[in-house]
């Protein structure tokens, strides 16, 4: 098959491990992703996100093909979305489009960004992203508080461990993979729980030893994660305690710094 690379034209879209309804969500794409397109069974695609390499199938009428040169230019992810409840864009019809904090905006210039051609008026300042620090880490974190569990969520109404984690970093300019385990490999290690700074990212596994959770860490004794609802729990070398449920929720695996 020919290179083909495309950009998602819609708010959010589904990907999905197999080319089908009924596959589970892995993980979302937000307006703006840029992708490699590495297969097609219409009208299902299967495609490689540019951001964090996560592979999957989508509906390609979610897509607009680009060049390759627009695929590349669209590799500067340091004008986004910002954290706010109330995004919009406005396609040439009139039409608009809701998006979502740290959707990307493609050849912004001069008050619209452009897919593959098409021009969309934006009616937001866009974010542009600063230097990470635990004071940015915090606030862009507490911007999702409440946000409800979705198993592949990448959004503020719906968003998983790993989503979460992966948002605030991409608004603080820190490029993360999309797993909790892929991002356990990542960074460097905190050996205890004193020494760490407000930003931390923190692992917890399962009983068969495999990374499955991951939190934002706000202090030595205090972590904000997707569990049920993004939420903050007290933390300690054991894990997450859950005061709600009375009990440890999550076991403390490993720590990470990424700044």
């Amino acid at each position: 098959m020919e290179q083909k690379f495309a950009i998602c034209r819609v708010a959010i879209a589904a990907l999905r491990p197999a080319a089908s309804d009924k596959a589970e969500i892995a993980t979302q794409l937000l307006f703006g992703d840029a992708v490699e397109v590495l297969g097609q069974a219409e009208p299902w695609w299967r495609i490689r996100n540019a951001y964090d390499g996560y592979e999957g199938w989508m509906d390609f009428k979610q897509l607009t093909v680009i060049t390759r040169e627009e695929y590349e230019r669209n590799q500067n992810y340091h004008t986004l979305v910002p954290p706010a409840v109330l995004n919009t864009v406005t396609a040439a019809d009139g039409s608009q489009f809701y998006l979502t904090a740290s959707a990307n905006l493609p050849a912004y210039a001069g008050g619209s960004c452009e897919i593959g051609g098409n021009k969309f008026g934006v009616t937001f300042e866009p974010y542009q992203v600063p230097s990470a620090t635990e004071e940015k880490i915090k606030e862009l974190a507490m911007f999702f508080m409440n946000a409800p569990y979705l198993w592949g969520g990448r959004t503020l109404f719906g968003i998983d461990c790993s989503g979460f984690s992966q948002a605030v970093y991409k608004l603080a300019g820190i490029r993360i993979r999309r797993d909790a385990w892929q991002q356990a490999e990542q960074g460097d290690t905190v050996n205890f729980l004193p020494e760490v700074k407000t930003g931390d990212l923190a692992f917890f596994d399962n009983a068969e030893g495999r990374i499955v959770h991951v939190g934002v860490i706000l202090s030595p004794d205090r972590i904000i994660h997707a569990s049920g609802r993004v939420r903050i729990d007290p933390i300690d070398d054991q894990g997450i305690y859950n005061t709600e449920l009375g009990r440890y929720t999550h076991k403390l695996r490993i720590i990470k710094r990424f700044f």
